[in-house]
């Protein structure tokens, strides 16, 4: 794949993983917004992360979500039959693939969303202000999210997506059995003694990435038993063969799809034979949306990793 192509994937790989889902704000619902999904019977109010307020008289009916993640969350939460707007990336659960397409990794098609005309829109806040302003001034609800650095953040997200919809005891319920499969993860690895050493790539040679720090990415190798060799560092970080090679990690784990057998490229860049990870034949390809995506499935995330990098520990 030519440089032209790396960019262009690049492009596409950071928007998805900074257009993501965090914690935000609710006032208190009426009774009718609490429980299992009935039509609520009084007007409550939320506040997104820009501190916009938004009166509801009913839970919507019809929703727009530009966001994978928070369309996984309103699945998990059993009203993913709302959703009639999506990203070209909404691909989980199957059903999600039949919602109409509205939004690519760059652009919104603010004429399909306005002819939708849905009850609310639930959009991010990094790289949209000027994308969704025809949908502000078409006085369509737009309730707008940042992005998620930790568990909490999604744990959040959750809640308030329920107390949205109507079913704050499905958000509770969710939460707690995403916690619960991360607990389950982190007994099993209770005796574990030595963690391995790790390097995790989001993005491949020529323009390598990693993540670092202060990411909900970082939380999920936490809890996974796993050192991040470049947890010294935060956020989305650019870095040379040369610094991986450095750090001589104890495995590798890639969420580069979209390449030709992206472990056996690892392997054979120059100078990476030297590499523990790769002298060793520990270099996984996992996930990336179950890795990159802030929702319903960070517990599964974390399971993921773990056995991965601890199978003895599974069996």
């Amino acid at each position: 794949m030519n440089t032209k192509q790396w960019t262009k994937w690049l492009s596409i790989f950071i928007t998805i993983l900074f257009l993501t889902a965090c914690q935000t704000e609710t006032n208190e619902p009426g009774d009718g917004a609490q429980g299992n999904g009935d039509d609520v019977e009084s007007s409550y109010t939320v506040t997104d992360d820009e501190g916009t307020e938004i009166t509801f008289d009913q839970a919507p009916e019809t929703v727009v979500s530009l966001q994978p993640s928070i369309t996984e969350i309103l699945f998990a939460l059993e009203v993913g039959d709302k959703v009639v707007g999506a990203t070209d990336f909404d691909n989980y659960p199957e059903e999600a693939l039949e919602i109409q397409r509205v939004s690519d990794s760059m652009n919104i098609d603010a004429e399909a969303i306005i002819a939708l005309n849905p009850d609310l829109i639930i959009a991010y806040t990094i790289g949209q202000r000027e994308m969704i302003e025809p949908l502000i001034d078409a006085g369509i609800p737009i309730f707008v999210i940042e992005s998620a650095t930790s568990f909490e953040d999604v744990y959040g997200d959750i809640e308030q997506i329920a107390a949205i919809m109507g079913v704050s005891e499905k958000g509770e319920q969710l939460n707690a059995e995403i916690q619960a499969q991360v607990a389950a993860v982190e007994e099993n690895l209770q005796n574990l003694e030595d963690e391995k050493q790790i390097y995790f790539e989001i993005s491949p040679a020529p323009e390598i990435y990693t993540t670092g720090d202060a990411t909900f990415q970082q939380e999920i190798m936490n809890k996974a038993g796993v050192v991040n060799v470049f947890a010294d560092q935060e956020g989305w970080i650019k870095l040379s063969e040369e610094e991986v090679v450095s750090r001589n990690p104890e495995a590798i784990f890639t969420t580069v799809h979209y390449v030709d057998d992206p472990i056996a490229e690892i392997k054979a860049r120059d100078g990476w034979d030297v590499i523990s990870a790769v002298q060793n034949d520990q270099v996984f390809l996992v996930d990336g949306d179950i890795l990159s995506r802030p929702g319903p499935r960070i517990g599964e995330a974390v399971e993921l990793l773990a056995k991965e990098a601890y199978p003895e520990l599974f069996e």
